[in-house]
């Protein structure tokens, strides 16, 4: 990784700031006087596991849920015979959630298994119409640089840029607690770099409120966003907390989401539950958030 000075540090914030739409809020938004229709997503593994997928699905449908986020199966034909049982329920298979890639991603066997796994979760996304693959780009260790992460996973994710176009899915890079993209120009940067609308960012609400807001991560990032997860975390007891309950400033989270114009799923990611929490958990979301 090329480093960059004072003055191209400068130029870059200031290019992310005018990106994002940091002085005003898009006019649609600011004329609107009610909020839109929130889409909402739950992952599939928070749903009861004994159930079979079309009871999965409508379950969640009952709940107030519109979308499921699934995770890459065995074989293309059962991504598709999940997809069917989608569909019977009325929900949309939105996104997939492939995962974490390792460390020591310059080492040729690491490298070539973590290509294929995830050119078979873009092919899972595309037989279940999903358009976006969850990625982790890698972590840092003692003995894995932070340099040779950015630069490693770079040149995988370009290998891979092809074939999401081909399929017509995108790759969404998701920020978590694997000591790599720690600030939301680098994560801009880091996105702008692959000058692809087929690498995105999955932003995390409640993965940046160790070290950061929450509002300030979408303002920057703005268009960048494919997909959003929700949830909260405290920094009082360093613990995940039930939504609401915790330290994302969901009303400035709001804000943030109206200027960029995100118009997306919102997917939980949270404990799982039986329908009595499940639909608790989707009149949370209606509470917290107002997107206008």
């Amino acid at each position: 990784m090329n480093t960059i000075d004072r003055r191209d540090f400068l130029k870059y914030t200031a290019a992310i700031a005018a990106g994002a739409g940091l002085t005003a809020a898009p006019a649609a938004a600011q004329e609107a006087n009610t909020a839109r229709p929130l889409l909402k997503a739950v992952q599939i593994q928070m749903l009861p596991g004994d159930l079979l997928d079309v009871d999965k699905f409508k379950l969640a449908k009952r709940c107030g849920y519109t979308g499921v986020e699934a995770v890459p199966l065995e074989s293309l034909e059962a991504c598709k015979k999940q997809a069917d049982a989608a569909r019977e329920a009325g929900i949309t298979i939105h996104s997939v959630l492939y995962g974490w890639w390792p460390s020591f991603l310059n080492k040729d066997d690491v490298a070539k298994k973590a290509v294929a796994e995830m050119e078979h979760a873009l092919r899972c996304a595309k037989a279940m119409g999903a358009g976006t693959v969850l990625m982790v780009p890698s972590r840092v260790t003692d003995d894995y640089s932070y340099g040779d992460a950015y630069r490693d996973s770079q040149a995988l994710i370009r290998k891979l840029i092809g074939l999401a176009k081909e399929l017509e899915v995108v790759i969404a890079v998701e920020n978590v607690w694997n000591k790599f993209l720690l600030s939301p120009l680098e994560f801009a940067r880091y996105i702008d770099e692959f000058d692809s609308p087929w690498v995105k960012a999955y932003f995390d609400v409640g993965n940046v409120i160790i070290y950061g807001f929450s509002q300030d991560w979408i303002r920057t990032l703005g268009k960048r966003i494919a997909k959003i997860h929700l949830k909260d975390f405290k920094r009082d007891g360093y613990k995940w907390v039930d939504l609401g309950e915790g330290d994302v400033n969901w009303k400035q989270v709001s804000a943030a989401l109206t200027e960029i114009g995100y118009r997306d799923y919102l997917t939980t990611e949270v404990r799982g539950g039986d329908e009595a929490w499940l639909t608790e958990l989707s009149q949370r979301i209606d509470k917290l958030i107002t997107i206008i």
